[in-house]
């Protein structure tokens, strides 16, 4: 498998995923809201684009679907869920499918609901895993439930998917928002040397260079994957008074999202 990460120089910080079949030349695209720049990436890799894999429906993440449509006759797909909001959907896709590119390219579909509730994941089926989690999951953070989501499906998504993953797999977010989130986690665990560590070495790095993590090292410095430590726990009961006194890992997850969106 062939991995792409380009990143779109807008505002919202987006990433767009070439993933290529070495054998047939065959590409997928994903979430290509810069068509041009993601045309440009497959004519200089001599791969061609044959189908669209959006995460999600939001405009962000379908709005160069039309004009990709039209210049490459790509095939769409997305969660069965999204059919009515996603124009031109050709596959839609429920947990356990296998997206085929190529000869050679195998990606098992993940269903993760949170961000929005028609949202897929793809995971690679390879020695070394990648998971393509849009706005599941960001490095160092999780995606927000305002526009059609729901806190409690995303923690459902983090705890009974994503935290299971093999340690090894790659992480390819749907925005590059790594140094924002380090900044959270560090306001949330202020003891968190790891955090530390990858915020002085990140701070200023060429997001056309990102650097691309591991689950394991998610585990390490991702607050939300992190619900069950003292200082989090503590510090979050500061703001919110009313948690319990021992309070469940989706109570943590919960009051966690809902201070994200506000901090």
């Amino acid at each position: 498998m062939l991995v792409e990460q380009l990143y779109a120089d807008n505002p919202l910080r987006n990433f767009h995923y070439l993933i290529a079949c070495p054998e047939s030349r065959e590409a997928l695209v994903i979430d290509p809201l810069d068509v041009d720049r993601c045309l440009h990436a497959a004519e200089k890799q001599d791969w061609k684009i044959t189908q669209i894999l959006n995460t999600h429906e939001h405009w962000d993440h379908i709005g160069g679907n039309e004009e990709m449509i039209e210049k490459t006759g790509a095939k769409v797909l997305a969660h069965k869920g999204a059919a009515d909001k996603i124009k031109h959907l050709d596959r839609g896709l429920s947990a356990g499918d296998i997206v085929e590119v190529g000869s050679s390219v195998n990606l098992k579909v993940l269903d993760t609901p949170g961000h929005t509730m028609s949202h897929v994941c793809l995971l690679s089926n390879s020695d070394n895993p990648g998971l393509f989690c849009g706005d599941t999951m960001f490095n160092a953070g999780a995606g927000n439930c305002k526009n059609g989501g729901h806190p409690e499906e995303l923690y459902d998504t983090f705890s009974r998917q994503l935290a299971s993953l093999p340690e090894a797999t790659r992480i390819y977010p749907g925005h590059d928002y790594f140094v924002n989130n380090l900044q959270f986690t560090l306001d949330r665990e202020p003891g968190n040397e790891t955090a530390k560590q990858y915020l002085a070495k990140l701070e200023g790095q060429d997001p056309h260079a990102a650097y691309i993590s591991s689950l394991a090292e998610e585990k390490l410095f991702n607050t939300f994957f992190r619900l069950d430590n003292p200082e989090v726990v503590r510090r979050l009961r500061e703001k919110f008074p009313d948690l319990s006194d021992r309070p469940t890992e989706k109570e943590v997850f919960i009051a966690l999202r809902e201070l994200r969106n506000s901090w």
